[in-house]
């Protein structure tokens, strides 16, 4: 075991107690503990003379103890210790609460750093709970802080702490993974001083030094991780089909496709006819057709005596895509079969005996797919829908009852071509950037609340001549606590309903409900039923309601462009003019500058590429079920320069050392990082 390995409650200074508290933050080792990264910094290095003191900002002061510390017992559970100190300017009240220790901590006539958020007026300055050491300490004062993400029960003063005592533990055990051809190619310093300058910078060059080079080491990782995971997998053979015409697929459907859906079938024909097996991401904008480049797949599968697997996330999505491509594919001499939890028993016992003797070339379902008595004779394709939605182990548990399947990922996240390479290093992907004729441009406003009378208005308008609408209320929460989505969107569609549209159907849907009844509310609602749902963004990946027409989006601010974008989806399904409405009282600059981005273009990855712009790679997808290691320090936004850099460096070392063999301490840090997920990537 290496000192990076070691539990961390061994650590000299943590201990099992700061062990514990750490480990909610899911540190558990020392390497995970030198890794935990700051979110931000604090330059605590410019004092401030207490009349220079603006409230509302940090700020450092050099001030003298000017009177005794008072103690105050207010109530129980509430203590007050007050005292005022000066400078030469002026003089500073400081209150901290419950901390009744602090009455015998300053002596009096002694000068002592302080650090907090500046409170008060011109004529009287505050502080509350500042921190403070004696002048010349320079532990917490004087220099540039790191400022960490936190849990309940986890301060930053225990993070400072701990991550120092970790550095100074694993001081000589710092190796140096990058080559060293690579670090002096690319001007890059030594591990150890990158460490410790991204947690405790001497200065602005120090951090800008250490963090250009985790991020390149970080980034130089990801590309070989990806690029050995590509080569295992091209070596895999996969099941091959016989590389027939998809000239009578086409033939038998009612409408011609895109040319770009045309390409990405061609794509799925030529790998599944190759030796090995495909690992195909078709991505394409909300309504770009990517069901019929997957009934192409399932077709040129059947082809060759392979059976087909499609697994949804809902059972409504599971429906409709049966719907859609039962009628087509049964046409063609391909039986299909839906398979869900509300499968009845006896139809799930033939389903499954016709599945097991390769009667049945396309079985439809959710999870139900994945249940250890399903059972396929010859599976050859697997494809999933809303890729981000399955785990990577769901995807592998549905390869599993295969012998090295095809697989084909659909998703209508548009997400910008630099970061699919990031995310989807180890899938090839197919792009379907045009939509099909027909489809409609949706309207789109950005308002503030003062127009929701004219909103309700035009929703009431849009009921009374048959349409539907949704309504979407974000999850806002007091002092950054997560709200309760059940309460927030039960309170809203209940005040629709009573002051707003009494007479009309308003439903609430949330994450909270069970999917029986997440799937019941659906189905209402595309029968019709209910006039206007309201939700939380449980409705973005979801179920064809051609009827629906408005999609009204509440504090649009809270969300990232793609979501928008994924949300406004939801509309302009059917014949019918669509609109979408973004209301946000936000005066902030990039918020409206966000929203007029949506109210000029319908295009996915346009606006991906904006939402890239303004705010991050952030989370694309809700939650990084993708099964990549997560970027720890790297900013694709701003470290692009990087990126590139870097990927050249990997691709140079694996044309020279195809299996990293020359370079073990590599391949063993490549293999950690990918542990968990390599076996699911194939």
């Amino acid at each position: 075991m290496t000192a990076l390995t070691t539990n961390i409650q061994y650590i000299k200074g943590i201990g099992e107690a700061r062990a514990k508290s750490l480990q909610k933050l899911g540190i558990t080792d020392l390497r995970g503990l030198i890794s935990y990264f700051p979110r931000a910094y604090e330059d605590r290095r410019e004092y401030r003379r207490i009349a220079d003191l603006v409230p509302g900002e940090n700020a450092c002061v050099r001030a003298v103890i000017a009177s005794e510390p008072k103690l105050s017992h207010i109530r129980r559970g509430l203590d007050l210790v007050k005292l005022r100190v000066v400078d030469e300017s002026a003089a500073l009240d400081l209150t901290y609460f419950n901390q009744s220790y602090l009455k015998n901590a300053f002596r009096l006539g002694e000068e002592y750093v302080f650090y907090g958020k500046a409170e008060g007026n011109l004529l009287k300055k505050q502080m509350t709970n500042p921190l403070f050491e004696r002048e010349g300490a320079n532990q917490i004062t004087g220099r540039i802080m790191p400022v960490y993400p936190l849990t309940a029960g986890v301060s930053q003063s225990l993070l400072q702490k701990s991550v120092r005592q970790g550095l100074d533990a694993c001081a000589d055990e710092l190796s140096d993974i990058l080559p060293e051809d690579v670090r002096q190619a690319h001007r890059l310093c030594h591990i150890r001083y990158a460490y410790e300058n991204v947690h405790f910078p001497a200065d602005d060059e120090a951090l800008s030094v250490a963090r250009r080079r985790l991020v390149f080491e970080e980034l130089y990782l990801l590309t070989l991780g990806l690029r050995l995971l590509r080569e295992r997998r091209d070596a895999a053979a996969g099941q091959k089909c016989e590389n027939v015409s998809l000239a009578p697929f086409y033939a038998a459907l009612p409408f011609t496709l895109t040319g770009a859906q045309t390409r990405a079938a061609e794509d799925c024909a030529r790998d599944m006819a190759s030796e090995r097996a495909m690992n195909r991401l078709v991505q394409g904008d909300v309504g770009s057709g990517k069901t019929m480049v997957a009934a192409a797949a399932v077709w040129f599968a059947a082809q060759s005596g392979l059976q087909s697997a499609l697994m949804a996330p809902t059972e409504i999505l599971a429906e409709q895509h049966y719907q859609t491509l039962a009628p087509l594919l049964e046409g063609l001499g391909v039986r299909c079969a839906l398979l869900t939890a509300a499968t009845t028993a006896k139809t799930r016992r033939s389903i499954l005996a016709q599945l097991a003797a390769g009667e049945i070339a396309l079985a439809i379902g959710t999870h139900a797919l994945l249940s250890p008595d399903v059972r396929y004779q010859k599976l050859g394709l697997v494809v999933t829908d809303e890729q981000h939605r399955f785990g990577v182990d769901q995807r592998a548990a549905l390869s599993a009852k295969g012998e090295n399947p095809h697989l084909l990922v659909m998703s209508a996240t548009p997400i910008p071509r630099t970061l699919a390479l990031m995310i989807y290093g180890d899938l090839d992907v197919s792009l379907i950037d045009e939509l099909p004729p027909g489809r409609q441009k949706i309207d789109t406003f950005a308002v503030n609340s003062t127009y929701h009378k004219r909103i309700y208005d035009f929703l009431r308008k849009q009921v009374a001549e048959g349409r539907q609408a949704y309504v979407i209320c974000p999850m806002v929460g007091e002092n950054d606590e997560l709200p309760d989505e059940r309460k927030a969107v039960a309170a809203y569609a209940e005040k629709l309903q009573k002051e707003v549209f009494p007479d009309l159907t308003v439903a609430p849907i949330h994450g909270r409900l069970k999917p029986k009844e997440k799937d019941a509310v659906m189905r209402d609602f595309s029968e019709g039923k209910i006039d206007i749902l309201v939700s939380t963004t449980v409705v973005e990946v979801g179920v064809d309601v051609p009827n629906a027409t408005v999609m009204l989006i509440e504090n649009a601010e809270c969300f990232g462009l793609s979501q928008l974008h994924q949300l406004r989806g939801r509309v302009g399904r059917g014949q019918h003019k669509s609109y979408c409405i973004l209301v946000s009282d936000s005066k902030g600059e990039d918020t409206k500058q966000r929203l007029a981005v949506m109210t000029k273009t319908n295009n996915g990855f346009t606006i991906a590429e904006e939402d890239l712009k303004l705010r991050g790679p952030g989370d694309f997808f809700g939650s990084r079920q993708h099964g990549l290691p997560s970027l720890r320090v790297a900013d694709l936004t701003c470290d692009m320069e990087l990126l590139h850099e870097s990927r050249a460096a990997a691709e140079q070392l694996i044309a020279a050392d195809p299996a990293l063999a020359a370079h073990p301490a590599l391949r063993g840090r490549i293999r950690e990082l990918f542990e968990l997920n390599a076996g699911a990537m194939n």
